[in-house]
This record gives structure tokens, sequence and C-alpha cells, in this order.
């Protein structure tokens, strides 16, 4: 993998702060977010200028996460030389879905390479993306080598082992003293809007067609009327359609968006 050769371009101190401030406005948008993670946030944004709205940063289980389009995003403003992806074979077992890639990271021409590697198999992928451990294991590489490149201390969403086993207990009141939401999670496993984030992200769907056809499949009229046995279901029919067949899963989103303007 290697990067397009730019120009230095110099991040004048007003467009640093207009993308930190358009980056506190989404993520107050988007999630509920408490003083210390705003102020990570701006540490970020004014570090590494991550952008939320590209897809930079997510926020899951209270935790800020890097992702991949963030870190090749970064690789390029800081001009990489390039990345070199090996598969790591003598660790592998294709029959098992067991996978090692090692990634190789140059930052510029004769300078010290940062090696990152990446291992996936079932037990330590998302449900949502079985069966592509293998571009799991590599992403998870290429994750690792540009993270000690540039020295970022977040995790990456693609480094993230079995749902059911990566995100420690959210810090909730006990029941009795408040309702636990409908599109929440009270056993300590992760919320369903950050599935159904993940699913969007990593099939490149657009959010608000996703929805417009949640709300139809659940028979609500916003999905925030449904319940979570509802939205659990759309997101197994989701996750189903988007891996057998991302392009019928497009155009049948692309008609709820034909239909909005119909109706408009």
């Amino acid at each position: 993998m290697t990067f397009q050769r730019k120009p230095d371009v110099v991040t004048t101190q007003s467009h640093l702060n207009a993308l930190i401030l358009q980056n506190t406005k989404l993520a107050r948008r988007c999630w509920e977010i408490t003083t210390e993670q705003t102020t990570v946030l701006r540490t970020l944004t004014r570090e590494f200028e991550l952008s939320v709205a590209l897809g930079d940063l997510t926020l899951i289980d209270n935790k800020w996460y890097v992702t991949n389009a963030g870190l090749l995003r970064l690789a390029e403003r800081r001009r990489c030389l390039g990345i070199r992806v090996e598969q790591v074979r003598e660790f592998c077992d294709p029959a098992a879905g067991r996978w090692v890639f090692k990634a190789t990271l140059y930052k510029r021409r004769g300078a010290q390479a940062f090696v990152g590697f990446g291992d996936a198999d079932p037990a330590n992928v998302s449900y949502l993306v079985r069966g592509a451990e293998m571009r799991i294991a590599e992403t998870r590489a290429v994750n690792r080598a540009l993270r000690k490149a540039y020295g970022i201390g977040l995790c990456s969403v693609e480094e993230l082992g079995s749902r059911s086993t990566s995100f420690s207990r959210a810090r909730e009141p006990e029941p009795s003293l408040k309702q636990q939401p409908k599109n929440g999670s009270n056993d300590g496993q992760p919320r369903l809007r950050d599935k159904l984030c993940l699913l969007i992200r990593e099939h490149k769907l657009d959010p608000k067609l996703v929805k417009a056809y949640a709300a139809d499949f659940c028979g609500t009229q916003a999905l925030r009327d449904a319940n979570r046995n509802q939205i659990e279901a759309f997101i197994s029919q989701l996750s189903k359609e988007a891996n057998e067949n991302r392009d019928g899963l497009v155009c049948k989103l692309n008609s709820y968006n034909q239909s909005q303007e119909v109706t408009s």
C-alpha cells in the first residue's frame, strides 16, 4: 500500500479551531458525551486532526475509538511513504478461519520502520463480520502499525474482539433508580445503537436510509419507537443482507430515498 505524495499542507489555527468546534457539536448530537470525553475529543482533534463527520472517530461504550479510515487519512496527511502487508503463514489456519498478518509501515525513505501484527478468528471478531476474518486480520495489522508510527494510544474499532467480551459494563444507575432505555443494554453488552453504527460503517451504508428501512421493518413511525426485540431482529436481517448481497441492499435502501423525494 502506497500513498500519493502531496505537497505539505499547513493547517492554520483557524481551520483547527473550526474542526474542533465541528467535532464537538457533531459528537454532542450523536452521543451523550461527558465533559471529560469532550476534552479528550478536543485533544485528539488538535493533535491528529481527526474528524467525527468523516468517521475518523467513534464513541462506543463511553470510550473513543479511532477507525481504519481515520488512520489512513492521518497517514496521508503526514506523507507516509507506504505500508507493506504480508501473511504470517505459519500461524494461519484457513480451515479454522484463523489468520495472522504483519504490516510494516515506512514514514519516509530511509527512516525506521514500524511493525504491527494483527490476528483474527471466529472467536475474536464480531458476529457481524463472521466469514471476513482474513480481511479483519489484515486491517488490524495495518491499524497497529499506523498507531505505533503516529503515537495514537486509542484502540481502533477494527481491533475490537468479540462483541460479547470486548466491552466493560457501562456505568449505569441501578434499575430501580433509572428505567433502562429501550435500545440500551443492562447486561454489560454493547448498546444496539453501537452495533448498528458499526454495521453501517463496516458496509459503508447511508445512515439515514438505514433508519428509514429500520422503521419500515419494525412497523413504527421512527426507529426510536421500536422495541429492543424489533431492533435486534432488524440488525440481524441487515447484517445478513449486507454480507450476502450488499448491492441488492443498497438498491433497497435507495428506494427509501426515492420514496422520501416523492413525499416531499
